[in-house]
């Protein structure tokens, strides 16, 4: 598969949500696009979620840290993007949550490397 190919739709994703956040009223279709999106991230995640061993816990959550990072980055782009007020707000709230994500998966993935330590 051309990787051109299988990064158009993810392009236009991000142009849709990029508009989505600098016009202050979206259309009925970006919003829906939107939507759709958004729930089928939830499902996708929680069956991906579900399937996984107890094993894997804790190099998946370091490599869910590394993507809450990224997130993060993000928050901090919306938050300082466009001049109206709910980007302004919603980037805020984004920054809250995703910096709460990142610690707290420090703190599980800290807990959990503990639990394979040496008892002396």
């Amino acid at each position: 598969m051309n990787f051109l190919l299988a990064t158009e739709p993810v392009a236009r994703l991000v142009e849709a949500a990029t508009e989505a956040a600098s016009v202050s009223a979206i259309g009925p279709d970006t919003a829906m696009l939107l939507l759709t999106v958004f729930v089928l991230a939830v499902f996708f995640g929680v069956e991906v979620i579900t399937k996984i061993p107890p094993t894997l816990h804790t190099p998946l959550m370091s490599g869910s840290n590394a993507i809450s990072g990224i997130a993060l980055v993000g928050a901090v782009l919306a938050a300082g993007s466009g001049d109206a007020m709910l980007p302004k707000i919603l980037g805020c709230v984004a920054v809250t949550l995703a910096t709460i994500n990142v610690v707290g998966g420090f703190m599980v993935t800290h807990r959990m490397l503990g639990m394979f330590r040496r008892k002396d």
